[in-house]
């Protein structure tokens, strides 16, 4: 059996338990010891079998068994652990992926003894007594350090690969350095991490107690990655929560803890945004970026070397700077760039993607790491206690752990001068930046957990989309969109204001299949209907292409506010889309009622009359329009197509001058200029517009034919024969200006 048969069987166990086929679950598991053979395994199967077997008996019989739904329960909950744990041990065996090639490889690795490992992962105490006994040996305090970071990493990696936690010292050291007694958030961040690994790659019962535990430590730092790590774990593993009552019932204690509730669904806001990343990336990377690269060669000019060195002018703003900003065009893009850093988005994913690569970052466990400035790869930069900008800005809460290592790591890059240049003392802006850090907290208690949250969130989605291994590890980030549908998301829904906040984020952001799945569920639970929220149902259907349902959602929001004129345009809109002009018309003409003066709604009409092929009415109601608004574009544009289609060529002719006044045509407008120019058999006038339409349209002659036979039929019912229209375009390419390429 290949690794990709086993993988493939286990998911075909999973399946036939979500169905409940136990039995053929049961002949899945059996192929899958049949590889891995093991003795206890093959009996543990067997006494299942047995027992579901008489529990079928039973229930054939028709004896009453008020046991039987917990005992099918269990057995369940038996088999998906077993499937899981045999799929673990065969990967494990044969695998190439990078995680289970670790876990192959771990008990060869250099060992340390729990003595030691309880010894040097006490970093303050020995610090402490260094620091008492010989302040100036810098040598002891970075050995120290560097055991630290050894001891850490083999915990890590201990508490991520192992498949059972079989030995009890580890645990007791787990506990300790878990406990509240501990101030090392740094080491209790980092086994909560390797704990949400193991479970992220097998599920264990025991193993997400413990990181429910964890939910509860008063070390916020802990507390809010072990959050984060539940929500992902459970989001995975969710059709199987309920098999579990020892899980469910420390979820349901969790729900009523209202702290932990608004951690819970602040943390769900986040991992949902990240669906934005990717997005904001690109338009970084293409668009803001691009634009204020045009600065640098700007300012270049008006700097010399000695204005950069001269400390004394170091913080005074160049007024011309300003000037040369908005002349750029920049000006737009900072801004843009500035509000989607205010509104949380992540905007140093792009950014910090190219400095992933330092060696740091080949230790698969710093990847995890918090941000700690006496880690021996950035403590150089922080053996001042002088407040320098470098510190300013970590500690800003702008970026997350592993852009905060990232940074630092470029820093020690940097020739002395620069970074001299970088370290000056900033001490205005470092007391604004922490004035402004008291005002946050006051203001909301909370903003250090959502701070925390959304780095180690930010942290994570580096990892999976960066770090070289990514590839053979199941991304947590594709749960991000079904996170409303789990038994956790459930449970903290209960009062319905998280699922409405939840519901609004997707609709703010455009995911509105899933704000549909809110909305629907919201919207059933409702005693009082609302307008409002029928008219966002409406809408997320009417973007997801279903109109019938947009259209009966408009309906019902028209009932409960009738005369919105929002509500009767869409509705208008979803007749037209569906084809029934008629219906159109009427719901256009009673917006048109609500508000008369609406231009748009007036040429809506004017389309559905036309649609119906009431010309002439038409007409009539794109010359009043135009009486009231003579320099309108769109009308003018409307009644030359309107008049051609009339065959009111005079009339086509006379508008069509109109609009060619604006000096603001489109190749389509030159195009049917040509045309018209053509049936009234002004050829020099039609050659002048066809060429200047291919001159818009760069030269492509594909995409001029396209656009010209989107007319044909018009000039068909305008007189001109259709066997004519292909030596008209022919003429059109030999007559074309000679500078003129022909794609």
């Amino acid at each position: 059996m290949t690794p990709t048969d086993v993988h493939n069987t286990y998911k075909q166990i999973l399946t036939y338990l979500s169905k409940g086929r136990l039995k053929n679950a049961f002949e899945k598991i059996e192929l899958l010891n049949e590889e891995f053979r093991s003795p206890v395994f093959k009996e543990n199967i067997q006494s299942m079998q047995t027992s579901y077997k008489f529990m079928l008996q039973y229930f054939i019989d028709g004896m009453n068994d008020p046991e039987r739904i917990s005992i099918y329960n269990k057995l369940t909950a038996k088999i998906f652990v077993l499937a899981s744990l045999l799929r673990d041990e065969l990967l494990t065996r044969d695998s190439s992926n990078f995680e289970f090639s670790q876990k192959r490889y771990l008990p060869h690795t250099p060992q340390i003894s729990i003595g030691k490992l309880s010894k040097d992962i006490k970093r303050a105490e020995l610090t402490a007594e260094i620091k008492e006994n010989e302040p100036d040996n810098l040598e002891k305090i970075m050995a120290v350090e560097v055991e630290y970071e050894n001891a850490l990493r083999f915990l890590f990696n201990y508490f991520w690969l192992k498949t059972t936690y079989d030995s009890q010292q580890f645990l007791e050291l787990y506990e300790n350095i878990l406990s509240d007694e501990s101030d090392d958030s740094t080491a209790k961040s980092m086994l909560i991490s390797a704990i949400t690994l193991n479970l992220w790659r097998t599920f264990d019962e025991s193993k997400l107690l413990l990181l429910l535990d964890a939910c509860k430590s008063k070390d916020v730092f802990a507390r809010q990655r072990a959050l984060v790590g539940l929500c992902f774990v459970l989001a995975k593993y969710n059709r199987f929560l309920p098999y579990f009552p020892a899980v469910r019932n420390r979820l349901i204690i969790m729900a009523d803890d209202s702290g932990t509730t608004e951690s819970l669904q602040n943390i769900i806001i986040q991992i949902i945004a990240t669906t934005e990343t990717d997005q904001i990336s690109k338009k970084l990377q293409e668009e803001i970026f691009p634009e204020l690269m045009k600065l640098r060669p700007m300012i270049d000019k008006g700097l010399s070397d000695e204005s950069l060195l001269n400390t004394d002018e170091w913080g005074e703003i160049n007024p011309d700077w300003q000037e040369m900003i908005e002349k750029s065009g920049a000006s737009d893009k900072i801004q843009e760039f500035a509000e989607m850093e205010m509104s949380g988005a992540d905007v140093y994913m792009s950014t910090f993607s190219m400095l992933k690569s330092f060696p740091f970052f080949n230790e698969f466990s710093n990847w995890f790491l918090p941000f700690d400035t006496n880690h021996s790869e950035v403590n150089s930069l922080f053996q001042s206690d002088e407040k320098n900008m470098i510190t300013v800005f970590l500690n800003s809460n702008i970026m997350c752990n592993s852009d905060r290592y990232s940074f630092c790591l470029s820093i020690r890059q940097m020739p002395d001068f620069q970074r001299n240049i970088m370290k000056q003392n900033f001490s205005e802006a470092t007391e604004q930046i922490e004035e402004m850090k008291k005002e946050e907290a006051l203001y909301s208690p909370q903003v250090q957990s959502k701070a925390i949250a959304k780095h180690y969130i930010q942290d994570l989605f580096r990892f999976f989309k960066l770090n070289p291994y990514r590839n053979d590890f199941s991304n947590m980030f594709n749960t991000s969109l079904i996170l409303h549908k789990t038994y956790l998301f459930d449970l903290l829904s209960a009062d319905d204001k998280l699922k409405s906040n939840i519901a609004e984020y997707y609709f703010s952001k455009k995911l509105y299949p899933q704000a549909l799945e809110l909305f629907e569920e919201i919207v059933n639970e409702e005693n009082e209907k609302s307008a409002i929220l029928y008219q966002k149902i409406a809408y997320s259907y009417q973007q997801t292409s279903q109109l019938f349902k947009a259209l009966d959602a408009y309906k019902k929001a028209d009932l409960i506010q009738p005369d919105d004129f929002w509500t009767n345009r869409k509705m208008a809109l979803c007749y037209m889309l569906l084809g029934d002009a008629k219906n159109a018309l009427k719901t256009y003409q009673h917006a048109h009622f609500i508000k008369p003066e609406n231009v748009s709604v007036q040429l809506q009409i004017v389309n559905c009359l036309m649609e119906l092929k009431r010309h002439d009415e038409a007409l009539r109601n794109l010359l009043e329009i135009h009486k009231e608004h003579p320099e309108n574009q769109k009308v003018l544009r409307t009644i030359v197509f309107c008049s051609f289609i009339a065959k009111n060529l005079p009339q086509t002719n006379y508008f069509s001058t109109l609009l060619a006044e604006n000096h603001n045509l489109s190749a389509q407008d030159h195009i049917i200029a040509g045309n018209i120019a053509w049936c009234i058999q002004e050829n020099q006038t039609a050659k002048e517009n066809y060429n200047a339409a291919l001159k818009m349209l760069e030269n492509n002659w594909d995409n001029f034919v396209d656009l010209f036979k989107q007319n044909k039929d018009l000039l068909i019912q305008n007189g001109v024969e259709e066997n004519e229209i292909p030596m008209l375009l022919d003429a059109i390419r030999y007559n074309q200006p000679t500078d003129t390429v022909i794609v």
